[in-house]
């Protein structure tokens, strides 16, 4: 009866100390800023890898970027892996001025609610304003302005299988800026986003 219950102490310790392991769920990397909390319940188990949520990730930058009216200039910020996660990002390099700044958010906003997407937050800060979306599948994607006026677009995948990231493959419609970074400043004069900007 005493070695029953210390093999039934054992087994209960075993699966407290497993039961910790791999709960993916919680995992988080990434921006912290774009606010989202990894999952992985239709990501990993359907064997997506971090080079096909980097895919999924552009798919989604190029998506909303074309969606602009009128259209802005960008180029591609870093991308940045963690052990189970992918970051890809744009930065617009078209001046946005601050008069023209919520009109720009709200193109974003509009067209992330037609496709099913989140918002799971927003900043509605005059100077730096931003938005947070999800999509179903778990990826996180956002844009923020910055300094100068420059905005950030950034898409976070949930935790998936272990891969290399190649490079995206999306063209810039503008100078790719390859091997610059920090990225300069906004410089391209837009005669509707640049409003009211010398």
């Amino acid at each position: 009866m005493k070695r029953r219950l210390q093999i039934v102490a054992v087994a209960l310790a075993f699966g407290f100390a497993l039961s910790g392991c791999g709960n993916d769920s919680g995992q988080s990397s990434g921006s912290a800023s774009a606010g989202t909390t990894k999952s992985t319940k239709s990501t990993k188990e359907s064997g997506m890898d971090m080079q096909e949520a980097a895919e999924r990730s552009d798919g989604m930058l190029d998506a909303v970027l074309k969606e602009i009216d009128p259209e802005v200039q960008w180029a591609h910020g870093p991308t940045t892996t963690g052990s189970c996660d992918v970051t890809r990002r744009r930065t617009v390099m078209t001046i946005v001025s601050a008069e023209r700044r919520q009109s720009f958010l709200d193109q974003v906003e509009k067209f992330w609610r037609k496709s099913d997407y989140r918002i799971k937050a927003k900043n509605n800060d005059k100077e730096f304003p931003a938005v947070y979306a999800q999509t179903k599948a778990g990826f996180g994607i956002s844009v923020s302005f910055r300094g100068k006026g420059q905005a950030f677009f950034e898409a976070d995948s949930p935790c998936v299988k272990e891969s290399k990231v190649a490079d995206s493959t999306s063209k810039p419609n503008g100078p790719a800026y390859e091997g610059v970074y920090p990225l300069p400043r906004p410089n391209v004069h837009s005669d509707y986003w640049s409003t009211g900007t010398s």
